[in-house]
């Protein structure tokens, strides 16, 4: 008894079509947490405008308006990332008074000048004041 020991091409290709559909499933998943991954370098930009607004405060006491980052000891080159460059990011707000901070920092992901930034979500808004305890909070807008 001669027995051709191997796949038939029918169980090659069940296996071919398997593997096609697991891929089709992953490439989404994986894109979105692709966009996730490269927003940690916004949040963590924005981190450090939030610090720089914090010593500006503690300087300066009172202040109505919001600062440019140069007032606050942030420039250009500081931002500029991998995937995000200094024209994301823009100081909506900023006020201080009798020692209390509130500011709203937002990141453009379409203002960055990098081809590689994330095409989702669009904006994140990083918001701190005196209303929520100073609890730092990050807003996704589509």
């Amino acid at each position: 008894m001669d027995h051709k020991r191997g796949f038939t091409m029918v169980e090659l290709m069940v296996v071919v079509l398997i593997v096609g559909i697991l891929a089709a499933v992953a490439v989404p998943l994986m894109s979105g947490r692709i966009d996730a991954s490269k927003w940690s370098e916004g949040k963590a930009a924005m981190g450090t405008i939030a610090s720089g607004l914090r010593a500006y405060a503690a300087e300066k006491g009172t202040f109505a308006a919001a600062p440019t980052l140069l007032e606050i000891g942030i420039s250009n080159n500081d931002l500029d990332g991998t995937y995000f460059s200094n024209e994301a990011y823009e100081i909506t707000s900023a006020s201080a008074s009798a020692g209390q901070v509130s500011f709203v920092i937002t990141c453009t992901a379409a203002n960055s000048t990098r081809p590689d930034k994330p095409s989702s979500p669009s904006v994140v808004t990083l918001t701190s004041n005196a209303a929520n305890s100073y609890v730092a909070t990050f807003a996704e807008t589509p």
